[in-house]
């Protein structure tokens, strides 16, 4: 007997052979169990434009910076519309650090943003997997790589040395976007521009699944690089 996780065991190099016609359908989400289900006005809609959906996010961050939030869609009544699915417009990358809660610095709230989070936003496999998952079936349009000011996976890495437990593999997936600055963790703008590049290496990584690129290519998805100021909760677009 087949095991549950053998209805997600779908080849990139299918994908790549169904292309587009294959996005376009709910056959992959047929195929990986999930429901495609009727549009419902107060569910988040994803039918919306990559553009769109990224001003959404950047003015759900402005209300939040100029402390004017909404705090939308955060209640029982909203989590139990959601019970039977879910269609975020949005799917975000970002460091676990406590203070990025991502949720709450956009100002959105349940179902509206399909998150994957680790140390250092780093696209492992598993991520890539998931964000695959949150824009190929789920339907999100934007999709945002975070990182953040002071970000402490980010300057352990430029410090080099040896650290404990398995914590090396993360700095491992760091150090590569950030060779130029290794050794300058006490220098705040080298730190920042350390963070970004890590930012846009981690795109680079995301763009290399044949689903996630496939998705852009028919202007269906953007990825975009975002940096999160944690004196101000301010969001700027980096790239």
């Amino acid at each position: 007997m087949k095991s549950d996780s053998s209805k997600f065991d779908i080849s990139r190099r299918n994908i790549l052979k169904y292309g587009g016609g294959f996005i376009g359908t709910g056959l992959l989400a047929a195929a990986m169990g999930v429901e495609t289900l009727t549009p419902s006005p107060v569910v988040a809609q994803n039918d919306m434009t990559p553009d769109q959906a990224l001003a959404k996010l950047m003015d759900g961050n402005k209300r939040f910076a100029t402390m004017k939030s909404k705090n939308p869609n955060q209640n029982l009544v909203r989590l139990q519309e959601l019970a039977k699915g879910q269609k975020p417009f949005a799917a975000v990358l970002s460091c676990a650090d406590s203070r990025v809660p991502v949720e709450i610095i956009f100002d959105q709230g349940l179902g509206d943003i399909f998150v994957c989070r680790d140390a250092g936003n780093i696209a492992i496999k598993e991520e890539v997997g998931s964000l695959e998952f949150g824009t190929l079936v789920l339907g999100a349009k934007i999709l945002l790589v975070i990182g953040h000011e002071s970000c402490g996976a980010v300057i352990a890495t430029m410090k080099g040395g040896e650290v404990p437990g398995s914590i090396g593999t993360i700095l491992a997936q760091i150090e590569p976007a950030i060779t130029e600055f290794m050794g300058k963790q006490d220098d705040e703008m080298a730190v920042r521009k350390a963070v970004e590049a890590n930012v846009l290496h981690q795109i680079e990584v995301l763009k290399r699944s044949p689903i996630i690129s496939d998705l852009v290519a028919q202007n269906k998805l953007k990825v975009v690089g975002a940096y999160y100021d944690l004196d101000t909760g301010e969001i700027s677009l980096v790239g």
